[in-house]
C-alpha cells in the first residue's frame, strides 16, 4: 500500500528502523557538525524518510503535520550544541500555544502526547475563566475522568503550575488546582522496544491522538489558538 502526497507515490511506514536510535545516540554523544556531516545519510534514510512515511499516513485522519528542523535555536541559549538530540512530529506550528498531538523520538523511546503542552498567556486567561465556568469545567473533570478511567491522566503540561491560586479567584476555590495550571495534555512514553522498528508503532501513536481528541476539542472550544503573533 502507498499513500498519495503532492502528486507523488510514497512508501507506507514501516516501523522506526534501529539505525534511527542509533543515529540520536550518537548525536548525544557528539552533537557536531562532524558528526552531522559524517551521518548525514543516515539521517536521510533512516530519520527523515521514516517519519515521513509516518507522517503521510496519518494526515488522512489528523489533518496536516509538520516536524521539526533538525538545528537548534542557539540564538538566546547559554547551550550552543548546534542540533536537536530527538525527532518531532506535530500537528500544530506553535510550540508556546500549541493545541493538538505530538510525537517525540529519542535515543531512549518515544514520547506521545495530546492537548496543550504549553499555554501562551492569553489561552491561561482563557482556560481559567473555562475552569471557573461550572459547565464547562464540568465538561473538562468528565474528559479528565474518562481518560483517567483509560490509563491516561490529563497533566498540566511543560510549565511549572502556580504555587497559589491566582489572583482574581478565591483561594479556596473548588477547582483550586485546576486554575494553577498552565497546559492541560496527556503524555505517555514508551522505553525502546522492538515493536517500535515495525509497522505496528503507528498503532500506538494512532491511538494516544484519537484517545486524547476530546480533550482538544474542549481547549480547541474554551481556550482556542494564541492571538500571540508567533516566534520566528
Amino acid at each position: 500500500m502507498t499513500t498519495e502526497k503532492a502528486g507523488r507515490p510514497t512508501p507506507s511506514f514501516e516501523g522506526f528502523p534501529s539505525e534511527l536510535f542509533t543515529f540520536l545516540e550518537g548525536l548525544e554523544k557528539d552533537n557536531s557538525k562532524t558528526y552531522w556531516e559524517a551521518n548525514r545519510a543516515v539521517w536521510e534514510a533512516s530519520v527523515k524518510e521514516p517519519v515521513n512515511r509516518l507522517m503521510a499516513d496519518l494526515e488522512d485522519e489528523f489533518g496536516p503535520l509538520r516536524t521539526f528542523r533538525p538545528n537548534r535555536d542557539v540564538r538566546f541559549s547559554p547551550d550552543k550544541s548546534p542540533y536537536k538530540t530527538w525527532v518531532g512530529v506535530t500537528t500544530s506550528d506553535r510550540a508556546v500555544g500549541g493545541i493538538g498531538a505530538f510525537l517525540r523520538l529519542d535515543a531512549d523511546g518515544m514520547r506521545l502526547a495530546g492537548g496543550a503542552m504549553a499555554m501562551a498567556p492569553d489561552q491561561i486567561k482563557r482556560f481559567r475563566t473555562a475552569i471557573d465556568d461550572a459547565g464547562s469545567a464540568a465538561r473538562f473533570e468528565s474528559i479528565r475522568g474518562e481518560l483517567a478511567d483509560q490509563g491516561l491522566p490529563v497533566e498540566p503540561g511543560m510549565q511549572p503550575v502556580l504555587k497559589r491560586v491566582p489572583s482574581g479567584f478565591p483561594p479556596d476555590h473548588p477547582r483550586g488546582e485546576l486554575l494553577r495550571w498552565k497546559g492541560a495534555v496527556v503524555i505517555k512514553e514508551y522505553q525502546l522496544a522492538d515493536w517500535m522498528h515495525q509497522p505496528r508503532a503507528i498503532d500506538a501513536v494512532r491511538e494516544l491522538w484519537t484517545a486524547t481528541r476530546p480533550l482538544k476539542e474542549w481547549i480547541d472550544a474554551y481556550v482556542g489558538e494564541s492571538e500571540t503573533p508567533r516566534r520566528r
